[in-house]
């Protein structure tokens, strides 16, 4: 059964990590910022976030920002990656919204998707927008029912042959697929299964164990 769970994750001191930022918008003397696939946010510069990533400047067309040392000077649009530790392709850093939960972006067989963290999910969980543009067909996999807010509703088990979130890619990755749209895909425990969990405060560190 699949349902919405509540993280309850030990407290840990955080281990080394890599980020991601992306720059989406920029005003005089701001830019908003997708740091790790959270939801953007407005920094002002001079401001450091709690994910070490300080904004330096705003020239023109483009940001300056300062992360592991180094600095990159974005455009609307573009991208930079932290190299991090030495493991950093198999870890990902994540930062709680407003409301206290993980939200990041995947990729499913190559389609973008928005993955709500949910430990009470035995499955990754997949509506079926989603699902159509990942290349999952219903009608190959093995027909289940499930228990909603509305009561049982029918699903399909299937496989996904490739999924990855942040710096971290996995292989034959069993999901549940829904007859219907969902507002946001579940990152479940057979994905969060094959990671090592910590939690500090708003940030998770998902390590790759297998």
């Amino acid at each position: 059964m699949q349902a919405a769970g509540l993280l309850l994750l030990a407290v840990v001191a955080p281990v080394g990590r890599a980020a991601d930022i992306a720059v989406v918008g920029l005003f005089p003397g701001k830019a908003v910022l997708v740091i790790n696939g959270a939801p953007p946010r407005t920094v002002s510069v001079g401001t450091r976030t709690q994910e070490g990533i300080k904004l330096l400047s705003i020239d023109g067309e483009s940001a300056t920002v300062e992360m592991d040392g180094k600095r990159h000077r974005l455009g609307i649009g573009e991208q930079a990656v932290s190299q991090g530790s030495a493991d950093s392709g198999n870890m990902v850093t994540l930062t709680a919204d407003s409301r206290g939960h993980f939200v990041t972006s995947g990729i499913v067989n190559g389609a973008s998707v928005r993955f709500l963290v949910d430990t009470g999910a035995t499955m990754v969980s997949l509506g079926a927008g989603d699902a159509a543009r990942a290349g999952l067909d219903m009608r190959r996999g093995e027909p289940v029912t499930t228990m909603t807010a509305n009561g049982p509703a029918q699903a399909f088990k299937m496989r996904i042959a490739s999924m990855r979130v942040g710096d971290i890619t996995l292989s034959d990755v069993e999901a549940l697929v829904h007859g219907h749209d969902m507002p946001v895909a579940l990152l479940g425990m057979s994905f969060l299964n094959r990671m090592e969990m910590r939690r500090d405060g708003q940030t998770m560190t998902l390590r790759r164990r297998y």
